[in-house]
């Protein structure tokens, strides 16, 4: 039989070092998150070969004094924490205690350090776990970290490692959660001697943008919102933005970098619906909260949390941002894609104006012409009328009869942000000039979009209008259908609907929602049962709700080869303005694009 017996501190602090080093980047992590605690204004990291060969982090912060650094070096040892009572409202970044032991028990260690009052620095270095005495070192203040030959006396452990370029990529990853946590702190990073990150203390937004790009900077909307103890504020990307991965997604609670389940299904819900498919929304977002509800002692590396109230926090997550992506006004502050601008980036600011791209001439502001005149373009034209049944007799703040239809009426309004139309391209696209250039819009997209925030506004409102079919729709149907339409009449009912078995093989439509009208009756009809059946009638106005009025949005919307006049493109443009989330159809396409007079000026070399 085995006994049992207690493991030498070596295998016990290799073991710990398991856990908490998991690579170069996690030893990194721990190390930034040292200085940082150290009250810090600098920090600079130099990197060789991907971190296995050497780490090393300098700081200008408080600095350990002789005596404290042998345990610096020791297991379960902080200036950090002295009582549970501590332990249960963390405020600093690193408190275990065990992060440097563990780094010294499979590296090389070096550290040299200088308090504010020591007359120099003293050094220590740790071989395998075994320590040093202090001597002196030539350091003008704070702290030196260096790490040498990552697991040189764990040879299994360094097989796993992967490649220089692999494990760099991992540590600059580290280096960012830090950098855009504190950006009043000055950051720089080299690899292999050369510099590749140079952050100089800023605000929150400059810090954001230097790491991210300006492409996140310039396609996202700031967020700031408080309610009791939270506070949730940061940039989040609007959906034009979008990305194949995860890979620009931050979110700090209290100033440390998380991974969280319900944080992420909180934003992963918000952004459901205005993403396509399989992309995922980029996001820098802060969080901000009493320390004693949430739990940061949870894993080793100190990413996974435990909150006190998870569901009032993943309500309080979901309904700020779904407010800030859903604001009407994120239309005059989004970026678009402008696809194939010669000479420019692919994404370009809607925030940028005339005369002051680089090289690009001064225009004077323009009057607003339009291609063609104010009447029914050729082709089947709808009468004005259309959109008044569509949209109402009137859209927001503007009625049909009072869109601009000559230069003078142009000049004599404000420019809205989708500006006003100029024609129609193909009977698919609306065109349309405002003060920075030329937008196009996909005219079914944004009907679709329109519709579709219409019809969920009355249903939550219980007033969702119906509309007598004059002469009901009949259409040849199957067993299941005709059982779906009479086990759910009140379900069909509250959608708008009226359908009634007329035989044993045939059904009615003898109304459907006012806002569908115009839509093919009988396929409408069609795809409603099959939702219901397929789904069943309590998912459909629940879990599956917002997809059901998603498709019936999509029949009702306006086909593409159907001709407009202006004063109907004009008022689908003031309606997208009014609507939420009209930047992105049902299905997370764009409805539009947009693109400045600079990129024109480039595709035609003006100004050259």
């Amino acid at each position: 039989m085995n006994t049992i017996k207690l493991l030498p501190d070596l295998l016990v602090s290799q073991i710990a070092a398991g856990e908490v080093v998991e690579r170069p980047a996690s030893a990194l992590k721990e190390i930034l998150e040292n200085s940082v605690d150290a009250g810090a204004s600098e920090i600079a990291v130099h990197i060789f070969q991907g971190g296995t060969k050497l780490v090393r982090v300098s700081d200008n912060g408080a600095g350990i004094s002789r005596d404290d650094l042998p345990l610096a070096l020791a297991r379960h040892a902080t200036s950090k924490i002295d009582s549970l009572e501590d332990l249960q409202k963390v405020a600093s970044l690193g408190f275990r205690g065990e992060a440097l032991a563990s780094i010294a028990s499979v590296s090389r260690l070096r550290l040299a350090s200088r308090g504010a009052e020591q007359k120099h620095a003293w050094r220590i270095e740790a071989e395998g776990g075994r320590l040093s005495e202090p001597e002196p070192a030539a350091l003008a203040k704070g702290t030196t970290v260096e790490m040498h030959n990552l697991y040189f006396n764990t040879p299994a452990r360094r097989k796993f490692l992967k490649t220089d370029g692999t494990e760099f990529s991992h540590c600059e990853e580290a280096f960012r959660r830090i950098a855009l946590s504190r950006p009043d702190i000055a950051f720089t990073l080299q690899h292999n001697g050369t510099a590749r990150h140079h952050l100089r203390a800023a605000d929150t937004r400059r810090r954001i943008a230097a790491i991210l790009g300006d492409e996140f900077s310039q396609t996202s909307i700031f967020i700031d919102e408080q309610a009791a103890d939270l506070r949730l504020w940061g940039s989040a990307a609007l959906p034009a933005y979008s990305r194949s991965s995860r890979d620009a997604q931050y979110f700090f609670v209290n100033g440390r970098f998380v991974r969280d389940k319900v944080i992420a299904h909180a934003l992963r819900e918000a952004y459901r619906d205005v993403l396509h498919l399989d992309r995922h929304p980029a996001f820098v977002l802060f969080l901000e909260m009493n320390a004693g509800s949430v739990d940061v002692n949870v894993h080793p590396t100190k990413t996974e949390v435990r909150f006190r109230d998870p569901r009032a926090l993943h309500q309080f997550i979901f309904h700020t941002i779904d407010k800030a992506l859903a604001s009407p006004q994120s239309l005059s502050a989004a970026s678009v894609s402008v696809p194939g601008a010669a000479g420019s980036r692919q994404e370009t600011s809607s925030r940028a104006v005339f005369g002051q791209a680089t090289g690009a001439p001064s225009y004077p502001r323009q009057s607003f012409m339009p291609l063609v005149p104010p009447v029914p373009a050729a082709g089947v034209a709808q009468p004005q009328s259309f959109y008044s049944t569509l949209f109402g007799s009137d859209t927001p703040g503007q009625k049909l009869s009072e869109v601009p239809q000559t230069p003078a009426d142009f000049e004599k309004q404000d420019v809205p942000p989708l500006g006003f139309a100029l024609g129609q391209l193909l009977g698919i696209y609306i065109l349309s000039q405002n003060e920075r250039g030329l937008l196009v819009v996909d005219m079914h997209a944004a009907h679709e979009r329109i519709l579709y925030e219409k019809l969920k506004t009355a249903l939550d409102d219980h007033v969702l209008f119906t509309q007598p079919l004059l002469i009901p729709a009949i259409f040849q149907a199957d067993s299941l259908d005709i059982a779906t339409a009479e086990e759910n009449r009140d379900i069909l009912t509250e959608l708008g609907f009226e359908i009634a078995m007329l035989s044993p093989t045939m059904l009615t439509v003898r109304s459907v929602p006012a806002a569908l009208k115009d839509a093919d009756v009988v396929k409408l009809a069609r795809d409603v049962l099959r939702e219901i059946h397929e789904f069943g009638a309590s998912r459909v106005l629940t879990s599956r709700r917002n997809e059901m009025l998603s498709t019936m949005a999509c029949h009702g919307a306006v086909r593409a080869n159907r001709m407009l006049t202006i004063p109907e493109m004009n008022a689908l443009l003031r309606e997208m303005e009014a609507t939420e989330r009209s930047g992105q159809c049902n299905h997370g396409r764009p409805t539009w694009f947009e693109i400045s007079l600079a990129d024109l000026d480039k595709m035609f070399m003006r100004g050259r």
